[in-house]
């Protein structure tokens, strides 16, 4: 199997990248295949052009095309999802969650939402990719899933808060209720994202939910220095970075003005080598 070119090419220089290029090519390129759904799916859930009906029917689309790839007919849109499914037993339970996990952002923008709804879009949008990650990484089902599971909320819920600003501009405020609350912003403030960004509690709200991504990179490190089976390289850089990038976010601060983080291809290389990832 060969990965996309436009697919490898987009992703050079991020972490993502970075962290699937420790991998021997068989998986990379399974890897490869698997971001390449995940973008597309995204961008239906985030194209501001299609109306929400329109945005729903394209990812009724994709849920069709997986049941298709899985029925051994796969359409031309999920052709590259083949040798992946095939070579390393992917479920279908899986790709349908992350449909499902864009289909919660198609379907109103996501505000404030409790901490027990946050948590479910995280295990859609990442943890689910996590568990079709970990079997390309060839590890046991049992410490994989529980992998799977923490390090996708770690990553989500770093994400969340480096991306505030972007998520803020196309109406979404991923911050759960229970930090806003927390940090004293009211019930109606929270309904405005904008409102949010300019709130004076905002640091406190995202503190809030930076100690919850460190109880989730706590647990992952628990399941890594277990030394699961499986080509740990890659989960072990992935939360060397993001680690990283919620330490600087931490030591910023997310009141205005801020930027958002990230380590740059150079850094991020750096955090490889001098982590012993690379080579």
């Amino acid at each position: 199997m060969t990965v996309p070119v436009t697919t490898e090419a987009k992703v050079s220089g991020s972490s993502f990248y970075t962290a699937m290029r420790v991998l021997p090519r068989q998986e990379r390129a399974a890897m490869f295949a698997i971001y390449d759904f995940c973008r597309k799916v995204d961008d239906i859930a985030d194209d501001p052009g299609p109306t929400r009906e329109e945005r729903r029917d394209a990812l009724d689309r994709w849920r069709a095309d997986l049941e298709a790839l899985y029925a051994g007919s796969p359409p031309e849109s999920s052709r590259e999802l083949v040798g992946p499914v095939r070579e390393y037993g992917l479920a279908l339970a899986d790709f349908l969650a992350v449909v499902d996990g864009m289909q919660m952002d198609v379907d109103a923008d996501i505000r404030a939402p409790g901490f027990a709804m946050l948590d479910l879009y995280c295990d859609r949008v990442a943890s689910a990719v996590g568990r079709l990650s970990v079997k390309v990484f060839g590890m046991d089902d049992g410490p994989g899933r529980e992998l799977a599971h923490h390090l996708g909320r770690a990553l989500q819920f770093t994400n969340i808060l480096r991306d505030l600003d972007e998520d803020a501009a196309m109406g979404r405020l991923y911050l759960p209720a229970e930090a806003l609350a927390a940090a004293g912003i009211a019930t109606t403030d929270a309904r405005d994202p904008q409102v949010v960004m300019a709130h004076p509690g905002l640091d406190t709200a995202c503190r809030w939910l930076a100690v919850r991504a460190h109880e989730q990179y706590a647990l992952t490190d628990r399941i890594m220095t277990s030394r699961p089976r499986g080509r740990m390289k890659t989960p072990s850089l992935m939360i060397a970075v993001y680690g990283r990038i919620l330490k600087a976010m931490e030591a910023e601060g997310w009141n205005a003005p801020r930027r958002r983080v990230s380590l740059g291809k150079a850094r991020l290389l750096w955090v490889a080598l001098t982590a012993g990832l690379l080579g």
